[in-house]
């Protein structure tokens, strides 16, 4: 359920929310809502594919209604006090219940889960990391998501076109956040925020250690930049080759990146 994608560069790619795979029977627990799979990360790795040469990418296939691979393990929430969803979720983004009646996942499913989905998730892009930061001496990992851009449930408004998260500069070298910042400011149409409603999640979070030379970056895109926000969620050719001509100089600049 993990797909790997090996480059020589000191850059990899997570892509934690793209998968649609509802293995093990899960889809059978699904009510309608859940089964529509609405709070996909959509083709997000159609829209980064092939912008650079020598990244590695690590992509689950496993949906986020499964067990969401960028929650805390330990079940812990990334935003206490406000709205989210868990790391199985019981709700999509707009509150709604996803399973049928007394089939959401109890504690030795949710164990499963983390055993058969999480792990082995977290455990290729660790060993990623490592394999990149041996040879370069650092890493960045820079992962990939997106989100309608109105989702009352979970924030005020309408979302910036850029959410850059870096967890208030703890998870990577401020060069590396300067050098996405600029480029996102630079982008004319767009808009830009950093450590805005989406800060990063677990996984930034986690591998973010820059101390160490492991550097995080979290890019959240409104998904009205490069498709249509309602099913059948379809891609929208123009709005993505725009929007990649604005993601392609954000990867180059962080290959480009050198510690001081």
């Amino acid at each position: 359920m993990v797909e790997i994608t090996r480059g020589d560069s000191p850059l990899v790619l997570g892509l934690p929310h793209t998968g649609t795979e509802l293995p093990d029977g899960t889809e059978a627990t699904l009510n309608a809502t859940g089964r529509a799979l609405a709070d996909t990360d959509w083709h997000i790795h159609d829209l980064y594919a092939g912008l650079v040469d020598g990244v590695t990418t690590v992509r689950t296939r496993v949906h986020r209604y499964v067990i969401d691979v960028n929650r805390d393990p330990a079940g812990h929430s990334l935003y206490p006090g406000q709205n989210t969803t868990a790391l199985c979720p019981l709700t999509d983004f707009d509150g709604r219940p996803i399973h049928n009646p007394g089939q959401a996942p109890d504690a030795a499913e949710v164990a499963r889960r983390l055993a058969a989905y999480h792990a082995p998730y977290h455990a290729a892009l660790a060993a990623e990391l490592a394999r990149v930061r041996a040879a370069h001496g650092f890493a960045i990992l820079y992962d990939c998501h997106s989100i309608r851009s109105q989702i009352p449930f979970l924030f005020d408004g309408t979302l910036p076109d850029f959410n850059i998260g870096t967890d208030g500069g703890q998870t990577c070298a401020t060069g590396i956040a300067a050098l996405a910042l600029a480029q996102c400011r630079s982008a004319d149409g767009y808009s830009t925020v950093l450590n805005g409603r989406f800060k990063g999640g677990w996984t930034t979070r986690h591998y973010g250690r820059p101390g160490d030379q492991m550097h995080a970056i979290q890019m959240e895109l409104a998904q009205a930049t490069y498709m249509i926000e309602e099913p059948p969620w379809r891609f929208a050719p123009d709005r993505a080759d725009r929007l990649r001509a604005r993601l392609k100089p954000i990867l180059q600049d962080l290959i480009r990146w050198r510690p001081a």
